[in-house]
């Protein structure tokens, strides 16, 4: 029971790191590419709306 108890809590740590290190992306690197517009920001956002759905899925 221990164990399970520590893999349980490992991937809520995997979960929340991966929301912070999503949020920081949105809020860096897709922000900049919608503010500079054209290609590049549709493309930071098809690979942002790509990330969160792999990781719905899993």
């Amino acid at each position: 029971m221990d164990v399970l108890a520590q893999v349980s809590a490992t991937t809520k740590a995997l979960q929340s790191f991966t929301l912070t290190m999503m949020d920081d992306h949105l809020q860096s690197c897709v922000a900049d590419a919608i503010a500079q517009s054209g290609d590049t920001a549709q493309e930071k956002i098809a690979e942002a709306s790509q990330a969160i759905a792999r990781m719905v899925r899993s």
